[in-house]
């Protein structure tokens, strides 16, 4: 069950729900927050760190995703009216990019949790762009203690 109303597209609250500051943030809008699932949207700027001639290129696909997943965490902090832990990458495994998107198209980064325990999370994340897939990856998180 989807406990976010309408899409939330404050900037300033989407970045005090993740440990990334500007200019290092690839999300911008939460549509979609359960336990289990959280949908974030990305507007690609040509001002983006990760974009070059044209196009977002693949490190800045693989922060997006590992940002969906710190805000999903940071989200769930924020409804417990706690403060988030930090949380790292432990692995990327199965990452797969079929394209590269374009400056001023939108991501739609799908993390779907797999398994939490213990403070570490398997996802499963899908990106779409223009409602086509683009990529595709497994990740596991670990929270700082």
């Amino acid at each position: 069950m989807n406990l976010v109303d309408q899409p939330i597209t404050d900037e300033s609250f989407i970045q005090s729900l993740i440990p990334q500051k500007w200019p290092f943030v690839m999300v911008s809008t939460l549509f979609y927050f359960s336990n289990e699932k959280i949908i974030s949207g990305f507007k690609i700027k040509e001002e983006n760190l990760f974009s070059s001639k044209g196009y977002f290129q693949a490190p800045g696909l693989i922060e997006n995703m590992a940002q969906t997943v710190a805000l999903h965490t940071g989200y769930s902090y924020f409804l417990k009216n706690k403060k988030a832990p930090t949380g790292y990458i432990g692995s990327i495994k199965k990452a797969e990019i079929f394209k590269l998107p374009k400056v001023g198209q939108e991501l739609k980064t799908t993390v779907t949790i797999l398994h939490d325990i213990m403070g570490v999370t398997l996802v499963k994340i899908e990106v779409l762009c223009e409602e086509k897939i683009i990529a595709l990856s497994e990740m596991k998180t670990v929270l700082a203690k």
